[in-house]
């Protein structure tokens, strides 16, 4: 209980009036090492400090990761019982006592450790809980299970978490693509404020006049070819194709890809079509208005069989010198690895850009298959963890066929 226990104390709210310092050691102290410590530190909790102590004990105390309403040997009860009103208390409680961050980590160690998530049926309960990334990916798992009653509360909830990405994300991705998309329309003619002079002047280079008396050989280069960046015009200049792994170990991956690709598709000047799979294919283009609707559309679980999604894929694609296929997943194969492995080399081979992301989050490095992964990095596509604001750089560079930007192999591990 300690370990789990000691950032969360760290975090809670101070009390009103100072101690002294030894009784405020000890009250850490006691704070840390939970409600079994209660004889050996020899202080006594009051008010708010007893309450948030009961919050964490009923997650963490003694008998705590057992199921719910489960007695300890001892006779003492841990955990939060069963009942729907029973939880929903306990939110409101560690949302009164803890910052947001903190009550997001012990609602998912809640789902974990006390076997809640099907409480998460009960739309009481989805009404009192801090929405993030990880309980939509909870819900969403839950979904074929979760009755009519429940299911309109579970889309508000959802929602909420998709809008807070969509500010968060949106402008940046749109802002560094079309300078992308750009960039990667050069044109012979530019206008003035569209010269691409860096890329200009080194065409020009022979086309260099000394000046007469200039000991120093400097001179002028006269600008017969002009380089410049294009505009980007109302058809798409890009087809994207988001290839989306959603095993249960994606969720994460599968929210940040969905808000992702809306955002994508109503760029006017990209194609976007996402397609997620376990076994099967799914493709989920038509709702890509509202990522809400493609998320509820995903089915997380199941097995993987990335060869069958990226053959799909590879039947969509019309235009390989204009495509870029990103492939999202964790790289555990269940279908034919050498076919997979031929699929992807046949497509760079075409002029595709190929991008394979390990994991789509801010979870950090994540579990994947590492003899795939050196496989794809063999083919030219190397495999890579990245987080949501890494994303639109690593679109632009896919988009102007620039090296990806990679993190270090230190961070990948």
């Amino acid at each position: 209980m300690a370990t789990a226990q000691t950032s969360l104390v760290s975090q809670a709210v101070r009390p009103t009036t100072p101690p002294a310092p030894d009784a405020e050691r000890l009250r850490r102290w006691r704070m840390v090492l939970g409600a079994d410590s209660a004889d050996s530190t020899g202080c006594v909790l009051t008010g708010q400090d007893a309450a948030m102590d009961g919050a964490l004990n009923a997650l963490y105390g003694g008998g705590a990761g057992k199921k719910p309403g489960v007695r300890s040997p001892g006779g003492r009860s841990a955990g939060l019982g069963a009942s729907a009103p029973s939880v929903a208390r306990w939110l409101g409680d560690i949302r009164t006592y803890f910052p947001s961050s903190v009550v997001q980590v012990m609602q998912r160690d809640a789902i974990d450790r006390l076997g809640l998530a099907a409480l998460l049926l009960e739309p009481e309960m989805l009404e009192a809980v801090e929405a993030d990334v990880h309980l939509v990916g909870t819900l969403l798992s839950l979904n074929k299970a979760m009755p009519e009653t429940t299911k309109e509360t579970a889309r508000v909830v959802v929602r909420k978490v998709v809008e807070d990405l969509e500010k968060r994300l949106e402008s940046r991705t749109r802002a560094t693509l079309t300078g992308a998309l750009d960039r990667s329309a050069r044109i012979s003619r530019p206008r003035h404020r569209d010269i691409d002079w860096n890329r200009t002047i080194r065409a020009n280079f022979k086309n260099h006049l000394p000046v007469p008396g200039d000991a120093e050989g400097r001179g002028t280069i006269v600008p017969e070819r002009l380089i410049g960046y294009g505009r980007a015009a109302r058809s798409a200049k890009k087809d994207i194709i988001l290839c989306i792994d959603q095993s249960g170990s994606m969720a994460a991956s599968v929210v940040h890809a969905s808000v992702f690709g809306a955002v994508l598709a109503s760029m006017r000047t990209l194609s976007t079509r996402l397609v997620v799979f376990d076994t099967a294919v799914v493709d989920l283009t038509d709702q890509l208005d509202d990522p809400v609707d493609v998320l509820f559309g995903t089915q997380l679980g199941g097995g993987t069989d990335i060869n069958r999604a990226l053959a799909y894929c590879q039947s969509r694609i019309t235009r390989p010198a204009d495509t870029v296929v990103v492939l999202i997943s964790d790289l555990y194969e269940g279908g034919i690895r050498d076919e997979m492995l031929k699929r992807v080399a046949a497509m760079k081979a075409s002029g595709v850009q190929f991008v394979t992301l390990l994991a789509l989050s801010d979870e950090g490095a994540p579990a994947y298959d590492h003899e795939h992964a050196a496989a794809l990095g063999a083919l030219g596509a190397p495999a890579f963890a990245c987080t949501p604001d890494l994303f639109p750089d690593v679109m632009a560079a896919a988009i102007e066929k620039r090296p990806l930007p990679v993190p270090d192999k230190e961070t990948q591990q």
